[in-house]
């Protein structure tokens, strides 16, 4: 069935009661994600309301991530562990049918990298999140609404393109999220986490497109409110995990711009 392209509002209100449903049900987000960006992405699912775990043992992963309601698979660090995880993690998921995002990272500086996102696309992740040159790399076109749309057509999944603005498209449903500060590039991991509240927001809500455009609303709020008593990315990046912990829809709704 088509559902119709929703409105900026719709989206945005829609942000503000997801929120709250992430702080009432606390979901559980196995994420298998860089080592650099394992804290950082752990105190930011926290301060959302949800219940972060990232272990990459072989032995164990399984029973993680079958007790998760999400998982994220983030390629930053792609060691041979984390690569063994991922094989076990998405067959996991598939056999449990939980949700998980994809965030392909730096496929565009190795081609091995690419050709194991290429073949965990097959796999169908709800939503696959990544930069205009990771983008590039899987599509073999510059990204646009156009080149988003076919790319979500081709593999039946949910698009979110990271960006000065973010452009999220299931082939048939298109948004444009201006929110965020430039302070958010300067910090690692800040994408990274961004991907790992997509997958919380999956976790409450079947709905992926929506899910998607949620989680980016969620991120680009929290670092413009955070920036604004930042000083610099040290501090801007303490200010962004409680700026998260303190949102509510009030805010989310006065400050959310998607278009």
């Amino acid at each position: 069935m088509h559902k119709p392209n929703p409105s900026p509002g719709d989206l945005a209100e829609f942000a503000a009661t997801l929120i709250e449903r992430l702080r009432a049900r606390a979901p559980r987000v196995h994420c298998i994600t860089n080592a650099v960006a394992q804290n950082f992405t752990a105190n930011v699912l926290l301060a959302a309301g949800c219940v972060p775990s990232m272990t990459i043992s072989p032995e164990e992963i399984a029973q993680f991530v079958a007790c998760a309601d999400a998982l994220l698979v983030n390629l930053g660090t792609f060691d041979a562990e984390r690569r063994e995880a991922v094989g076990i993690a998405v067959e996991t998921v598939r056999l449990n049918k939980l949700p998980w995002v994809l965030d392909p990272v730096l496929i565009d500086r190795a081609p091995s990298r690419a050709e194991f996102a290429r073949a965990l696309m097959k796999d169908v992740p709800n939503v696959v999140r990544l930069n205009g040159a990771e983008f590039a790399t899987i599509a073999g076109a510059p990204g646009g609404n156009t080149a988003l749309a076919e790319l979500s057509r081709r593999h039946g999944l949910v698009i979110a393109l990271s960006g000065e603005t973010d452009l999220i498209s299931d082939g048939a449903r298109a948004a444009a999220i201006a929110n965020g500060h430039p302070l958010m590039a300067k910090v690692t991991a800040m994408g990274c986490a961004g991907s790992a509240l997509i997958a919380a927001c999956l976790g409450v809500e079947a709905d992926a497109f929506r899910a998607a455009a949620a989680g980016l609303v969620l991120l680009g709020v929290a670092g413009e409110v955070a920036a604004q008593g930042a000083k610099g990315p040290g501090s801007f990046a303490a200010a962004f995990i409680d700026a998260l912990a303190a949102l509510n829809g009030d805010v989310l709704i006065q400050h959310a711009r998607v278009n």
